[in-house]
């Protein structure tokens, strides 16, 4: 290649190409439809499409719970004065609060404990064994959970690192993408793998109130880019993840760009594949669909881990063009192993962490489950975090019984799409082999290796960057942020994604039929619409929301409810005015009130978000600050994890 057709190293956090070439929910058919959309955002556009398409502005009924899972219970207090928004490189969060960080990438935690350095010398060893880059999301286990306690001051916080600041990782950034053609260094690539992943770290609060790292803890571990892991479920053993690595099929290395998560109800952590296909790279032409749909490169991938220049074969791998006489010659198939959510048992780490391929292969940005109840299915929900992608429904075969429960029961079961209909009811259709329209593919490992296809052949409703989801502990209704889409065009529309181009987004939410997370209908609308001040979301004709300086904001990305129902909006957007630096939010999913809680520094992403059980200690990730945080003095940002305590020692957010 010559020097002008090299891609420079991709720093984008959010590089997600779109690779959906269906034409699924186009403007036609919702236009034909001529149905009640549940909400609309109030203002020129909104108003603008609502004229055009003759849509009433039915809602869902009221705002209110009625109708929904579980017992009323007393709104949740947002009991803080907002925060403004800010430009400065600082955590800014309200009055009568404080912010202290606390294991920042590089944080020792395992091994022989090498110590951070600040100019970038750290080895590739040293990282293996240190806090990785950009964290992502996160979640605090109590120390006592396996034996049925819930500790408020000792657990273990597990958390991903989605992906690298190449330029801060090393002392003078990456060498070699300048190059062609582009070699990288094996010592760089390792150190890159090493930072991406997952950190276990078992953590104490002192008796000053004060957290610190269980040095010499057994439960203290990394895994990485390079950590060997179980494939699991049906895609186990197919010839298609067959490697020279693994020629079984039943093994793999690594996992990567690991964005949001989810905890089990048997206290394990399960880990997302977001956009893992552009570190893999494949010339061949054409790409098999089960690269091609996913945006697998066709030049180099995203870090050039392929070109590393010892020819090491954990590194190789990321070159999946056909380069051997068969699939057990090369790596072929090996971006077929990545796009799942990754079961790591944080309590057990002598076990490997199990790739659990039933719950489908696309770019995961989390997984949310459902309350469980004993004697039924365990059912959670996932997001594809791609512009024009799916939200997705997992049901289990086999029942959730507390005394038995583990990762099995994610081994076999069903695998929904969403279609959201124009009049507020939607439908969940099954990834199944002899489905009507799955009639291409002849098994479920087939199936679910071409999930985003199967889901194409489905019908399945294209969203706006469908990323984190939170279910409400009190109501039982399922909440999944919209993040934003820039490229969604006016005729593009649908009622789920009422907006083209969507450059703020939304969050929408749901009822399953019946109360019954396993049923195959539901009803939704949407909850809010992200924007400016002035920005109102009108349900039968009345503006439940007005968007104000205290809770203007862009982008939703990161979702949680707390144990006392209050909604938690992470963003990851524009730092423009009027938004300034990215922030969290705190939401009433009852009255819609909405105050934004904290402001993250220059250049951030604010992401990943839990609490000790008690709810007096919260814990938010900082991602990709850009600039010297949280150490000014250091020329070298670093993400970082921050705890957030109330100054009388109360709940956070009351």
């Amino acid at each position: 290649m010559d020097k002008t057709s090299v891609r420079p190293i991709d720093l984008d956090p959010n590089f997600e190409p779109v690779t959906n070439p269906s034409n699924n929910r186009s403007f036609e058919n919702v236009l034909a439809a001529r149905m009640g959309r549940r909400t609309l955002m109030k203002g020129s556009v909104g108003a603008g499409l609502a004229s055009l398409m003759g849509l009433s502005l039915a809602g869902c009924g009221s705002d209110s719970s009625s109708g929904s899972a579980g017992t009323p219970q007393a709104q949740p207090t947002l009991g803080f004065r907002a925060v403004p928004t800010s430009s400065a490189n600082q955590i800014v969060v309200p009055e009568g609060y404080s912010s202290t960080t606390f294991v920042p990438w590089g944080t020792p935690i395992s091994g022989s404990y090498p110590a951070y350095l600040a100019d970038g010398s750290n080895t590739g060893e040293d990282q293996e064994q240190q806090v990785g880059d950009n964290h992502d999301g996160m979640h605090f286990f109590p120390i006592d959970l396996k034996q049925g306690g819930n500790s408020s001051t000792e657990g273990l916080l597990v958390m991903n690192h989605e992906y690298i600041n190449p330029q801060w990782l090393h002392p003078d950034g990456p060498t070699g993408a300048d190059l062609t053609p582009v070699v990288r260094p094996s010592a760089e690539v390792r150190k890159e793998v090493a930072a991406h992943g997952v950190s276990v770290i078992h953590i104490r609060q002192q008796a000053s109130g004060s957290w610190e790292v269980v040095f010499g803890s057994p439960f203290n571990r990394r895994i990485t880019g390079q950590t060997e892991m179980d494939i699991r479920g049906p895609v186990r053993g197919s010839d298609k993840v067959k490697t020279r690595f693994s020629p079984d099929g039943t093994r793999t290395r690594g996992t990567l760009n690991n964005c949001s998560m989810g905890a089990t109800p048997w206290g394990t952590y399960l880990a997302a594949e977001e956009n893992w296909a552009g570190y893999f790279v494949n010339t061949d032409s054409p790409q098999p669909p089960e690269h091609a749909r996913y945006g697998v490169q066709d030049d180099n991938g995203r870090y050039y881990w392929e070109t590393a220049d010892g020819g090491e074969d954990e590194y190789v791998r990321f070159n999946a063009s056909q380069m051997g006489a068969t699939a057990l010659d090369d790596y072929r198939n090996e971006p077929n192993t990545f796009g799942y959510m990754v079961e790591i048992d944080p309590f057990t780490p002598e076990v490997k962490p199990q790739k659990r391929t039933a719950l489908g292969r696309f770019g995961h940005e989390g997984v949310i489950f459902a309350p469980v109840t004993e004697g039924e299915p365990v059912v959670c929900y996932s997001g594809d975090d791609s512009r024009f992608e799916y939200i997705y429904k997992f049901v289990s075969d086999q029942p959730y019984y507390a005394a038995t429960a583990g990762g099995y029961l994610l081994n076999q079961g069903t695998l929904y799409v969403a279609v959201f209909n124009d009049n507020g009811s939607g439908q969940w259709k099954a990834l199944k082999v002899g489905e009507p329209g799955l009639e291409a593919w002849t098994t479920q490992a087939d199936i679910l290796l071409n999930t985003r296809a199967a889901a194409d052949a489905l019908g399945a409703t294209p969203m706006d960057r469908p990323e984190w989801g939170a279910i409400n502990p009190k109501s039982g209704e399922v909440y999944f942020t919209l993040t934003n889409n820039s490229r969604r065009a006016a005729d593009e529309v649908n009622a789920a994604n009422p907006l083209g181009p969507n450059p703020n987004g939304h969050i929408i939410r749901w009822t399953e039929a019946g109360n019954d997370y396993a049923a195959t209908t539901f009803e939704w609308d949407i909850f809010v619409f992200a924007g400016e001040a002035g920005t109102e979301t009108v349900v039968d004709g009345d503006a439940v929301v007005s968007l104000t300086e205290d809770n203007l904001f862009n982008s939703p990305d990161g979702l949680w409810f707390d144990a006392s129902g209050r909604l938690w909006i992470q963003t990851d957007g524009s730092d423009a005015a009027p938004y300034q630096n990215n922030m969290m939010l705190a939401a009433d999913p009852d009255t819609r009130e909405i105050k934004r809680f904290l402001v993250g520094p220059v250049g951030c992403e604010v992401t990943g978000v839990t609490s000790t059980p008690d709810q007096k200690t919260m814990f938010v990730n900082i991602q990709h600050p850009d600039a010297f945080w949280p150490d000014a003095s250091v020329e070298r940002p670093r993400c970082a994890t921050v705890i957030v305590t109330k100054d009388d020692g109360g709940v956070i957010g009351s």
